[in-house]
């Protein structure tokens, strides 16, 4: 680690400040040089996205990014979730754990979204199970095994506890 001292002179480290002068350009002959790159940081800032919808950002930003996406704003209870994800820092699990748990919230909305409109999605086919079973018929199998298993013995443990 270099300690700022009055007296240390930076040019005797290997490499520094090398790109400042703009006679030893070193993407030269690559780059076409318009003597514009030594003066980045002299430009006016371009307004900013409006927000028109909830925006969820990370607590490590002070604000909102100056361009975001802005698909279907959080609701329902994955919303209650992401909102509560985005009180995490992005370090920390869960912010991730209830991302991930939203969106899996958030597909099981969508789908009693379309049968209460009229829609019946068909989940057999939009999960991509034809090609399964045509070239995984074997996965598909042990899947179902798992899963039915799984099911027995909650249905089984669920009865004994009521008794």
């Amino acid at each position: 680690m270099i300690m700022k001292h009055a007296n240390f002179d930076y040019k005797t480290i290997p490499g520094w400040n090398m790109d400042a002068d703009p006679k030893n350009e070193p993407t030269y002959p690559m780059k076409k040089y318009t003597g514009d790159d030594h003066n980045r940081s002299n430009y006016v800032r371009p307004p900013l996205q409006p927000v028109r919808e909830e925006v969820l950002h990370s607590i490590e930003r002070p604000n909102i990014s100056a361009v975001f996406g802005t698909p279907n704003p959080p609701s329902g209870l994955s919303g209650i979730i992401r909102r509560q994800a985005f009180k995490f820092s992005e370090s920390e699990y869960g912010h991730w754990l209830n991302l991930i748990l939203a969106d899996r919230i958030n597909m099981i909305e969508g789908i009693i979204d379309d049968i209460r409109h009229g829609f019946f999605p068909n989940i057999f086919a939009e999960r991509g199970m034809k090609a399964d079973w045509k070239y995984n018929r074997k996965e598909v199998i042990r899947n179902v095994a798992v899963a039915a298993a799984i099911t027995t013995a909650l249905i089984i443990f669920l009865k004994r506890r009521k008794k």
